[in-house]
C-alpha cells in the first residue's frame, strides 16, 4: 500500500499546532506533506521531523494530489473547501461543526467507532471536544445499555481558541490588580467566574454546545431516540482541560466495581480512583496528555442501575488534534483514501 500525500488545513492555529505536533509523535507515515493556511498567515515557518516547511496558502488548486487533508481553520473554510477536495479524490477530516450532523459523514472517535470510516464519502467529521472524551468512557460500558445520560461539562477557555486563552490571563491581571477589563471572548468576566453559556441559546432553552453533546453522542454510539440524554455547558477559568460530571442509568445492573474494572483495560482511558487517598482525575493530570482520565466512580443514588463518575481530557488533544490523527492513520491502515 502506497503512503498518503497528506495536508494540514488550518495549520497555523492552536488545533493546527498540536495536529502538527501530533503528527510528528505518533510517526504518521506520509508520501509528501503540506502546511496550508489563509492569505494572511502565508509564508510563515513551521518545523516538521526536524525540517523546515514554509506554510502556503490554501486555494483550491492546492488539494491537487493530495489524499487525505486534516482540517481544523473554522466551519466556513471546511465548508467552502471540502467540495474542492472531494472532487479532486481526496478525504477531509475535518474538525469544525459543519458536516458533523450530516447523514452521509461519519462522526468519529477513533477506537469507538472505526467501522464508520467506511462509510466516508470524502468527508470525515471529528466530534465536538466535550463529546470526545465522553465516547471512550462511554463505548467500553454500552454492553450493559445506556436509558439515561445526564451530563455537566466544566470546559477550559482554550475550546474557545487563542484569544479566549489570553482573554482570561488579561483579565485574571486587570482582576488581581482592582483594573477595569473589558471582555470580548465570553458575555461575561471569565477570570474568577464560571459562565453557564457557551455557544449560543436555542429555542428549547439548551446551547448549541449542549446539543452537541446530545445529538453527537446519539450519532457515535448509534443510539435511539428513546435514549434520553441531557446536557449543561458552562466555562470555567481553565486554560486547558474539560471536566465532565456524567450520571448514566443502565438497562442492566452494574456496580462501581465492575466500572472501574472495565474501564480499568479500556482504549484511551486511565482510571485514578482512591477518593480516600485524595486520587482523582484533574485537568492539570490530563494537560498535555493523551488518556482521558476517570474518578469518583460510584453508584448513582437517583436512578436504578445508576453510575456516576467524572471524566477529565485534555480538549486541544483528544477533543481535537489527537483524534484528527489518529482518525488519519485509521484511514490508512484501513486503506480508506
Amino acid at each position: 500500500m502506497r503512503k498518503p500525500r497528506i495536508a494540514i488545513l488550518g495549520a497555523t492555529g492552536v488545533v493546527g499546532r498540536e495536529i502538527t505536533k501530533i503528527t510528528e509523535e505518533l510517526n504518521v507515515e506520509f508520501e509528501s506533506i503540506k502546511f496550508l493556511s489563509s492569505a494572511k498567515s502565508a509564508g510563515s515557518k513551521i518545523t516538521f521531523k526536524g525540517k523546515e516547511y514554509t506554510v502556503e496558502e490554501a486555494t483550491p488548486e492546492i488539494f491537487d494530489n493530495i489524499d487525505i487533508v486534516m482540517a481544523s481553520a473554522g466551519g466556513s473554510t471546511s465548508q467552502k473547501f471540502a467540495p474542492e477536495i472531494k472532487k479532486r479524490g481526496g478525504v477531509i477530516i475535518d474538525n469544525s461543526s459543519a458536516f458533523r450532523m450530516e447523514k452521509d459523514v461519519p462522526l468519529v472517535i477513533a477506537g469507538v467507532n472505526d467501522e464508520d470510516l467506511r462509510l466516508h464519502k470524502g468527508i470525515i467529521a471529528n466530534p465536538n471536544c466535550s463529546t470526545s472524551q465522553l465516547m471512550l468512557v462511554l463505548e467500553p460500558l454500552k454492553e450493559f445499555g445506556i436509558k439515561r445520560l445526564i451530563v455537566s461539562t466544566y470546559q477550559a477557555v482554550s475550546g474557545a481558541g487563542l484569544a479566549a486563552i489570553n482573554e482570561l490571563r488579561e483579565d485574571t491581571v486587570a482582576n488581581l490588580e482592582g483594573k477595569a477589563f473589558e471582555n470580548k471572548c465570553f458575555k461575561k468576566p471569565i477570570s474568577f467566574n464560571v459562565i453557564p453559556q457557551i455557544d449560543v441559546f436555542c429555542e428549547n432553552g439548551y446551547t448549541k454546545e449542549e446539543m452537541k453533546v446530545v445529538n453527537e453522542t446519539r450519532k457515535i454510539l448509534h443510539l435511539g431516540e428513546d435514549t434520553l440524554i441531557s446536557c449543561t455547558a458552562a466555562r470555567v477559568p481553565v486554560f486547558n482541560g474539560h471536566s465532565e460530571a456524567v450520571d448514566i442509568e443502565f438497562e442492566k445492573e452494574i456496580s462501581p466495581e465492575k466500572v472501574r474494572e472495565i474501564l480499568s483495560s479500556a482504549y484511551g482511558v486511565k482510571v485514578i480512583d482512591n477518593p480516600d487517598n485524595f486520587e482523582y482525575p484533574t485537568t492539570r493530570d490530563a494537560s498535555g496528555v493523551d488518556p482521558v482520565f476517570v474518578g469518583r466512580i460510584r453508584k448513582n443514588l437517583a436512578f436504578k442501575n445508576g453510575i456516576s463518575l467524572w471524566c477529565v481530557a485534555d480538549n486541544l488533544r483528544i477533543g481535537a488534534a489527537l483524534n484528527t490523527v489518529r482518525i488519519c492513520k485509521r484511514v490508512i491502515e484501513m486503506g480508506l483514501f
